[in-house]
């Protein structure tokens, strides 16, 4: 086809009610073709299942049902070679699909709207586009979690300082870390399932509000798209758009994490924490400097962490006034969702790389480890588990040896047996075995503990059931 043969008469979708055509600046408010042409499978999908189920139903002859599914497909091979011209004049994906299907098969085509309306119409592709996306991030987190496991068990026995107030506090395993955010994303994918399950009604054949009087097969289409089952509610199918914001707000919680994991590796990987080292692909030179290597793809996952949150906020400030059933407002819903989509796409993408790519310095992990007295706790534990010392008590101990080791500019390891037994007779040369990073480290072997043994086994656990597909 030629691209101006795909161009409809100045308004030829205003009806019979309108004697003109919209104003210049009205019909561009009004398009919404540049965000919602990628919608363009969904769109025909749900038309070949509404034309199959009105010839089934008698509504439509089977010679026009044939007609119509031959100039869908005919516009599916179009759009997908890049030969079809989408018109704002149209309005939106469904306008230019049904003007160019009028063009390919002339009469038959003006039957395809029959019992439905654009309202219940954008509302099916729309679950239907919403699904298919979840199904895609469930994939994207599931190869990062991959990714993450395998360095995890890697570095099960790697020593690092684990923080908290972004303080040392105890050392942990580098793997029992990146398990952590294992941890993270399966919940995540669990909420894009789970709000996958909750879209998945059919609002096929809710008309514009109200339903249809032509004796239509909602079961029907409802089975053909895949749906569990059609919306028991004509205003609610039309209105609804929790589906989205679920999703949405699923897709933020999950740039969030990313976020916290890109801010780590931006820090992990600067000198003065030297942990670290991400991989050229990942990272960019400064115009300048020319020694910089800037983690600009970490950077860059936690900036686009706010348009997700973004992309949710306007969702929800959208929908807050709004009366039943449809309004146009919801027009900017899409743009939202797809926003949110795009931007997680690329960053679980990239953090996978990132982590797949990354060089950890064990040898500066191992040194901060021990730094600020880390192991301190596994003293008050000792003198819980063998002079049976209340902990609070043991606290106190451990508390008044941190001071003196400060007091002597040294560490708990190396103050001496006499200079401790002066704050607690039961203090031995024993209390030494406890204080090392790796001793602190396997002793810490309770179930979801940093202990290598137990890093090793949730490792190997989770990499058998990413490959798999079963449950952890």
């Amino acid at each position: 086809m030629t691209k101006e043969n795909n161009k409809p008469p100045s308004g030829q979708f205003r009806g019979g009610r309108f004697a003109g055509g919209p104003a210049a600046i009205m019909e561009q408010i009004n398009a919404s073709i540049d965000i919602d042409k990628r919608l363009w499978r969904e769109d025909i999908e749900g038309s070949l299942a509404h034309s199959a189920m009105l010839v089934e139903q008698g509504i439509i002859s089977a010679l026009d049902g044939k007609a119509i599914e031959g100039g869908l497909k005919q516009i599916a091979k179009e759009i997908e070679s890049g030969n079809f011209q989408f018109s704002t004049s149209l309005e939106d994906i469904h306008m230019n699909i049904e003007a160019r299907l009028g063009e390919l098969i002339g009469e038959p085509a003006g039957r395809l709207h029959t019992a439905r309306s654009r309202n219940d119409q954008v509302a099916t592709d729309f679950r239907l586009w919403c699904r298919k996306q979840s199904r895609a991030l469930q994939s994207e987190i599931r190869n990062l979690q991959r990714a993450l496991a395998q360095q995890a068990l890697t570095h099960a026995d790697s020593p690092m300082p684990g923080f908290t107030h972004l303080q040392t506090a105890q050392p942990i395993t580098f793997g029992h870390h990146l398990l952590a955010y294992v941890e993270m994303l399966e919940r995540d994918k669990g909420r894009l399932k789970d709000a996958a399950k909750r879209m998945n009604e059919s609002p096929l054949g809710a008309a514009a509000l109200a339903g249809t009087s032509f004796p239509i097969d909602r079961n029907m289409t409802a089975r053909k798209l895949k749906f569990t089952r059609p919306m028991a509610n004509s205003i609610d199918a039309v209105s609804a758009r929790d589906f989205a914001v679920e999703m949405t707000a699923a897709m933020a919680l999950c740039g969030v994490h990313l976020s916290r994991l890109a801010e780590e590796l931006i820090f992990w990987s600067s000198s003065p924490f030297g942990f670290v080292r991400l991989s050229e692909a990942f990272t960019t030179g400064s115009s300048i400097m020319p020694q910089k290597r800037n983690p600009d793809a970490a950077e860059l996952c936690r900036a686009k962490s706010g348009q997700m949150i973004g992309s949710l906020n306007n969702l929800l400030v959208m929908l807050k006034g709004l009366p039943l059933a449809y309004a146009k407002d919801m027009q900017e819903d899409k743009q939202a969702v797809f926003t949110a989509n795009d931007g997680l796409a690329l960053c679980l993408a990239a953090m996978t790389g990132m982590i797949e790519t990354l060089s950890v310095n064990k040898r500066a992990m191992k040194q901060a480890a021990g730094a600020d007295n880390a192991t301190a706790t596994e003293l008050a534990d000792y003198l819980v588990r063998v002079e049976n010392i209340p902990f609070r008590e043991a606290h106190h101990i451990t508390g008044r040896l941190v001071a003196l080791a400060e007091q002597q500019n040294c560490t708990l390891v190396e103050l001496k047996i006499a200079d401790m037994k002066q704050i607690d007779k039961r203090l031995s040369k024993q209390v030494r075995q406890v204080l090392s990073v790796d001793a602190a480290i396997k002793a810490r072997n309770s179930y979801g503990g940093t202990a290598p043994e137990r890093v090793k086994e949730q490792a190997q656990s989770w990499l058998a059931a990413l490959t798999t597909g079963t449950k952890k």
